[in-house]
């Protein structure tokens, strides 16, 4: 059992109902971090338990990354379909699938088989992805793909995933990807088929990025600071006005941060930066992650998010110890937004 060593306001105490309904909270799930160290587990247990956790202290949901070389893990959508055997209710999502490295339709029957297997739990995160360094521009051409064409396949493959799951017969040319009347069983239980939210970030304040969010069910952002992201947010919906785009419901909003809950401040720094390096190659974005060690500074700047507009914020542990991490975050964080 964790103790807060923190001097929490008094007003923290104070939450308010109606907002708790609306604010939904995720964890993303350590399938990178057990294998950072070059020890590959003799199973998955840890993950498992930790998804089971989650669903146990009533949080909204658990997500997973995505790379197949750069950045090695469990294939995303085989884990979550393993992560719906141990849980009913936790809805299950990545955060975020590389989708270009894949082909549009090969993609959607795996994932309305996952939605199906967890009977319409899925949602997936999904992204351009990066070519920062040689490591990952590899990982790209190692599948055939230039890491130039990343945002082209990714908008085509869009236009052609969505409808498939919804199990609509599908025709589009396109400059990467060409399907003649083709259609997929089994469908998505869910009934605007699988949802789909759209990287974004405000300090790229990018119209494409912007446009492309228009192509699925949501927007997901890392790296901006609160301001930023509330600029993407209203960049979203300006873009939305501009193209007429209608929706049925409303677009799901999510931000996807990063924290260390070590009770001492300084260690919990050190040992982020080392997580971040070995996850990345680099510590990408040094500043933009955190905070570090404080659950205090954690609420105050999960609130800050909240406020610029999100619906969903997803927390990653920059942490060796993710079970520690994880119990700390659901005594001392949660309680208090």
């Amino acid at each position: 059992m964790y103790i807060c060593r923190e001097s929490v306001p008094k007003e923290m105490f104070m939450i308010n109902v109606s907002n708790i309904k609306e604010r939904k909270l995720g964890v993303l799930l350590p399938t990178r971090g057990i294998l950072m160290r070059g020890n590959q587990p003799d199973n998955i247990k840890s993950i498992l338990k930790m998804a089971e956790r989650v669903e146990e202290a009533g949080l909204d949901s658990v997500w997973v990354g995505d790379s197949l070389t750069a950045k090695p893990r469990l294939e995303p959508l085989t884990a979550l379909s393993a992560i719906s055997q141990v849980t009913s209710k936790v809805r299950l999502g990545t955060a975020v699938l590389l989708a270009p490295l894949r082909h549009p339709v090969s993609l959607a029957q795996a994932a309305t088989t996952v939605d199906l297997i967890s009977e319409g739990r899925l949602v997936l995160g999904m992204g351009v992805g990066g070519a920062f360094n040689e490591e990952q521009r590899m990982e790209w051409k190692n599948v055939g793909v230039q890491p130039r064409h990343r945002a082209g396949r990714f908008e085509e493959l869009l236009k052609v995933f969505k409808p498939l799951t919804r199990g609509e017969s599908v025709t589009f040319k396109g400059k990467y990807f060409s399907v003649n009347d083709v259609s997929i069983m089994p469908v998505s239980p869910q009934p605007n088929g699988v949802p789909v939210v759209v990287a974004a970030h405000g300090r790229l304040n990018s119209d494409r990025q912007y446009r492309r969010v228009l192509l699925g069910d949501g927007s997901i952002s890392i790296s901006d600071f609160p301001d930023e992201y509330s600029k993407s947010l209203l960049g979203i919906d300006a873009m939305m006005e501009k193209e007429m785009k209608q929706y049925q419901g409303q677009m799901e909003k999510i931000f996807y941060m990063t924290v260390n809950l070590n009770t001492d401040p300084s260690r919990a720094r050190e040992e982020s930066d080392e997580f971040l390096r070995l996850y990345y190659g680099i510590n990408i974005w040094d500043e933009r992650w955190g905070p570090w060690g404080s659950c205090l500074e954690t609420v105050t700047r999960m609130n800050e998010y909240f406020k610029a507009g999100a619906d969903t914020v997803i927390v990653r542990f920059a942490s060796f110890d993710q079970e520690s991490n994880l119990e700390r975050f659901l005594s001392e964080v949660v309680p208090f937004l």
